[in-house]
């Protein structure tokens, strides 16, 4: 019978914990630092151009600042009392939504349209998507310049026509609904095209299956617009239209370039609340807390904009991915009942 040996005694020597080397701790830093650093960039660079001067302006509005005297005495909120009672604020801002209005919903639809045409077997393609593209090299303030003489009030191109057809000619300076027209057509004009090639680029990504199916079911290039292209253009379509909600809003160039004194009309009929903001930082009154404050409104009403936008335009494409599914569902049921 075999006898066992008692197990022997543990040394000194393997009681130590073995140590970890240096390279391995390297490799594991690596691993848990490095997503961070790759990222790190972005970050860094939005707290230097976004953070701090979010929350410097929201600094500056609380004193009476001034661009000539420098920092004064503390006021709280008496800048955003003495912003939201001024008749100039609220003209600018409807100004502002009236504009915004009249150029982003017009733009998304012909960017979609053109998108769709420049999307088919055209001749020259390239040539035409580049086409589309130049109105927005063209600089700002050429595009003002070219557009203000295109609606002035005499001697414009457009009175030219209307006059010539017998139409009245258009005070486009001196009435509010002409001047915001006019002002978002210089809007349509440079950021059209832009949106296009966005458009366009969803649509070269959209499964070719999906056309040739419909095609087969006898779907025609009209009912494959709205029921294929347009569905699958949903994220795109937030997209665009969140950032053409943030730019609406911000409108500065053309209304500014759109007569020689760029003060925003004689009654401030299309003033916008950057060119309040710029008149109150820079202007007669050169208040930097005020601007500030202006600033920290239209920060706020762009965010809540912004989240109306993405909520509707969200709770759309949700809606219609459950009724896609729906009808996956049902012709399936048809396909197995058959």
């Amino acid at each position: 019978m075999a006898v066992l040996s008692p197990p022997k005694p543990s040394s000194d020597e393997d009681r130590i914990p073995r140590r970890i080397a240096f390279s391995q701790k390297v490799g594991r830093w690596d691993v848990k630092l490095s997503p961070y650093l790759y990222i790190s960039p972005f970050f860094i660079l939005f707290a230097i151009t976004g953070l701090f001067p979010l929350i410097y302006t929201g600094y500056v509005s609380l004193f009476d600042w001034h661009l000539i005297a420098g920092k004064r005495a503390f006021v709280g909120f008496d800048n955003f009392d003495a912003v939201l009672h001024s008749p100039s604020f609220w003209k600018a801002l409807r100004n502002t939504f009236s504009i915004f209005l009249l150029s982003s919903v017009p733009q998304v639809v012909m960017a979609i349209i053109l998108a769709a045409v420049l999307s088919a077997n055209l001749r020259a393609k390239t040539f035409w998507r580049m086409g589309v593209l130049l109105p927005y090299v063209v600089a700002p303030v050429a595009v003002g310049l070219i557009f203000g003489k295109l609606f002035a009030d005499e001697s414009g191109l457009i009175n030219a026509v209307l006059t010539h057809i017998g139409l009245d000619p258009v005070r486009w300076h001196v009435d509010i609904l002409p001047s915001h027209f006019a002002i978002s057509t210089m809007v349509n004009f440079r950021w059209t095209g832009y949106n296009t090639l966005i458009f366009l680029a969803a649509m070269q990504a959209i499964p070719r299956d999906l056309y040739e199916a419909a095609i087969l079911d006898g779907a025609g290039r009209l009912r494959q617009f709205f029921s294929i292209t347009i569905p699958q253009l949903r994220p795109t379509l937030i997209f665009v239209i969140i950032t053409s909600t943030i730019g609406g809003l911000q409108i500065f160039d053309e209304p500014r370039m759109f007569s020689s004194g760029g003060d925003g009309g004689a009654s401030r009929q299309w003033m916008t609340v950057t060119m309040y903001l710029y008149e109150l930082g820079w202007g007669n009154q050169k208040s930097f807390g005020r601007a500030s404050a202006v600033a920290l409104l239209l920060f706020l009403i762009i965010v809540i904009i912004g989240l109306i936008n993405f909520l509707i335009t969200t709770r759309i494409a949700t809606s219609g991915d459950i009724k896609v599914k729906k009808s996956k569902s049902r012709n399936s049921n048809n396909r197995r009942t058959r």
